[in-house]
């Protein structure tokens, strides 16, 4: 076990209050040995952080990061990915010898501490595919973005838990794409300068459709290590992916899309509503928690979170 070894999340926005706090939930119901960390960027009232630090979650102050002014702009689409670039901070975080990135719309499900000891060779990262299926044909994505040029469709059960997809030199290009839900890394100071530095002067940064998840698959192109599916789980495999998805062995609960669990209301979450069940099932736990030590904060935090009519 690592000494030093934290899960860390982005919190920019008391919107995203909810989802912070169930992943924590989460994290302490399956028995981590390790503590959840919450970077916190000037934007976050004192009152969201004051709740955060209520629940034993440590509370660490950077700066947002964006690239250069005028240099990225994103599809109307896609704006809800201006803030993640941030993410980028937790190579910074070299209090610790390991840190493991988890998004904040994310549920652990099975205790996954062998992360903080997995070998991950030095100026790499460990982390799992993206999804390029494009089931919704959306019209911006890359045209190579289908089910055939998807890394996850070359896996299935069970061989996928153990063999994820492999990256080989006649691979399509989308097979050197990651989902940056949860990534593994070693902070250091010389890591954190080379990706600043990437972000700041690369000419592809202009062409990134997903910030911080397209640098960090061209930065490290060549230098990740590729974790199964179960540690990055994207809602959307379930239904896509089928042949591949077993919900008994899933570590890590990725609620992509712009719909998140706390923005849609119980029941209306159309095909996605079992999974989305999963994350309302530990909202109520933790309801019951908050209301019994901090109900003015419980009351916040709810106040974010879609209701049903």
């Amino acid at each position: 076990m690592s000494p030093k070894a934290a899960w860390v999340t982005l919190l920019t926005k008391s919107s995203y209050l909810a989802g912070a706090l169930v992943l924590h939930q989460s994290l302490v119901s399956v028995g981590t040995k390790y503590p959840l960390v919450v970077m916190a960027t000037p934007q976050l009232p004192e009152d969201a952080r004051e709740i955060v630090r209520k629940r034993g979650i440590i509370v660490r102050d950077i700066d947002q990061l964006q690239p250069e002014d005028g240099t990225h702009s994103l599809a109307k689409h896609d704006e809800r990915f201006g803030d993640t670039w941030t993410k980028l901070r937790g190579f910074e975080l070299t209090e610790y010898e390991r840190i493991v990135l988890l998004d904040s719309d994310m549920i652990v499900m099975r205790n996954m501490d062998e992360l903080m000891d997995l070998d991950v060779p030095k100026d790499w990262i460990a982390c799992s595919h993206a999804c390029t299926c494009n089931p919704r044909k959306l019209a911006h994505y890359p045209a190579d973005w289908t089910p055939e040029n998807c890394a996850h469709t070359s896996v299935s059960h069970p061989s996928g838990l153990t063999s994820p997809p492999k990256i080989l030199e006649t691979s399509p290009r989308t097979y050197h794409l990651l989902n940056s839900g949860l990534v593994v890394l070693n902070p250091s100071q010389e890591l954190t300068e080379g990706v600043y530095n990437f972000l700041r002067t690369s000419p592809l940064v202009p062409t990134f459709s997903f910030p911080d998840q397209d640098l960090l698959a061209a930065y490290f192109k060549g230098k990740w290590k590729v974790l199964p599916y179960c540690y990055n789980a994207l809602k959307t495999l379930r239904i896509i992916h089928a042949n591949l998805w077993r919900d008994e062995e899933i570590r890590c609960l990725h609620y992509i899309l712009h719909d998140k669990p706390w923005t849609v209301p119980p029941g209306d979450a159309g095909e996605y509503e079992e999974s989305h069940s999963w994350w309302w099932d530990r909202y109520r736990k933790l309801g019951e928690e908050m209301k019994a030590t901090d109900v003015q904060g419980w009351q916040l935090v709810d106040s974010f979170v879609a209701k049903a009519v």
